[in-house]
């Protein structure tokens, strides 16, 4: 989501609504479910939607660290909103989410109008930080996360399980992170790795499904090595994916991200075997050269990465599969690069999110001799422009293919057509009713670009339901 700007303030600043709020977010799927979490605590003791930031009373942003620039729109932001701190003291500004966790007393030294900063571990505290500062106009801060020792982790954040009815809702199944990357600050700013007790998880989702959700993603940052820790005992994550699929009203599972090393056979059947988990895997590869793997500290090299994917399209032949990939991760040589785009033109994924490498403090790559940024940015411009080309290809050879659809309403650049995913996380754009909102659909594909495909509406499911308003 782009920052609202606030250049043009003036001389005249609009005072704010009382008991409203604002959250600017950045960041991954986590980040938008946390941003869920702080709107429904700080709705619980009273406050609602400001229509603007402007307008807000409680202004929250809900930060990222992966990499530089989503911190420095957030420092950017937190500059700009100095002077309505200064028009409207009663106004609350809290800072969240990674860089919260990560960088707090740089926060506070930059911007001192800033009222709190909350961690990643304790998003439920939110309302009571709000009415804290309200109350004595303190500097107030919650940053703790649980130490790295024993085997049993309970200490988990707080939810509020009241959500409002959507179509497709985000589930964190697991928090934190104990791979240690050497480019990857999520262990630091997230804490180590836990995982929701199974009971917890399906309590949720039933709620979720009697609301009118359809469809959930679970969410964690080593999703498929879900149950570790577990007080209750482990659970593997393809029998949480079976049970989930008993829920009544559930009709698609998805899941983001998987770790290779932990991608076992198990999995791969329940994504076969299973009508509710859908044929897409987001599977992170980082890099096409093992040396850089290793320097990575990613736990597989690119022939089990290799033999995964083999695995999954022997299993399931029109499965979705895509990935992440870095370059110019430090001491990444050019043949090392090349090495990543043939594994990429080999494996064919059908999409990619690529990013430069980006310096990350207090991790173990952050030190190291960087490569020059002028190579960094035309190695990430050979590889968008190949991995363009292949998802370009794959989508046109769909044409003629019938994907089934979640219909999510009209599309936001073209509100004559519709638009859904299909089941292999394709987008699918369509010509129909927008009363088709929240069925599931058949679409022939009559086109395919870069982003997915267009098609024509084929059939409508006979259990067609009204989306959740």
């Amino acid at each position: 989501m782009p920052s609202p700007s606030l250049v043009h303030l003036g001389a005249t600043v609009p005072s704010f609504q009382p008991n409203t709020y604002f959250i600017q977010t950045w960041g991954c799927q986590m980040n938008e479910e946390d941003s869920e979490q702080l709107a429904l605590g700080l709705e619980s003791i009273g406050f609602r939607p400001a229509s603007s930031l402007r307008e807000a009373q409680v202004i929250l942003l809900n930060t990222c660290s992966v990499r530089r620039k989503p911190e420095e729109k957030a420092f950017s932001l937190l500059g700009e909103l100095a002077p309505l701190k200064r028009a409207n003291p009663d106004r609350v500004i809290g800072v969240c989410g990674c860089m919260a966790q990560a960088r707090a007393e740089e926060i506070r030294r930059r911007a001192p109008h800033v009222d709190f900063v909350l961690g990643t571990g304790h998003v439920d505290e939110a309302p009571a930080l709000v009415e804290q500062v309200l109350q004595d106009r303190r500097f107030a801060t919650s940053l703790a996360l649980p130490e790295r020792k024993g085997a049993i982790v309970t200490d988990l954040p707080g939810r509020f399980l009241d959500r409002k009815p959507k179509l497709k809702a985000f589930v964190p199944i697991q928090y934190g992170c104990d791979k240690f990357c050497t480019f990857c600050i999520v262990p630091i700013t997230r804490g180590r790795e836990r995982s929701r007790p199974t009971r917890d998880i399906l309590e949720e989702v039933r709620r979720l499904a009697e609301a009118g959700t359809r469809e959930v993603t679970l969410l964690g940052q080593t999703v498929n090595s879900y149950g570790k820790n577990l007080e209750e005992g482990r659970v593997p994550f393809s029998e949480l994916l079976w049970r989930i699929a008993e829920v009544p009203g559930i009709d698609r599972i998805r899941f983001t991200s998987p770790y290779p090393t932990d991608f076992k056979e198990d999995l791969i059947a329940t994504i076969r075997d299973c009508p509710k988990v859908m044929e897409h895997v987001h599977l992170p590869l980082q890099s096409g050269d093992d040396q850089v793997l290793k320097a990575m500290r990613r736990l597989y090299t690119v022939e089990r990465f290799r033999e995964i994917v083999g695995q999954l399209r022997a299993a399931v032949p029109t499965i979705g599969i895509t990935t992440d990939l870095i370059v110019g991760f430090p001491g990444e040589t050019e043949e090392q690069f090349e090495g990543t785009l043939r594994v990429v033109e080999e494996l064919q994924f059908d999409g990619a999110f690529m990013f430069l490498y980006s310096p990350r403090p207090g991790t173990k790559a952050a030190d190291k001799e960087q490569v020059p940024i002028q190579v960094r940015r035309r190695r990430i411009r050979e590889l968008v422009s190949l991995q363009n080309e292949i998802s370009v290809r794959k989508n046109e050879a769909a044409v003629g293919r019938v994907f089934e659809v979640l219909v999510e309403g009209p599309s936001p650049k073209n509100p004559s057509m519709l638009q859904g995913f299909s089941r292999e996380n394709k987008m699918v754009h369509f010509q129909g009713e927008g009363s088709l909102t929240g069925a599931i659909v058949q679409v022939e594909a009559t086109r395919g670009h870069l982003w997915g495909v267009a098609g024509r509406l084929a059939s409508v499911a006979k259990d067609r339901v009204t989306c959740p308003a």
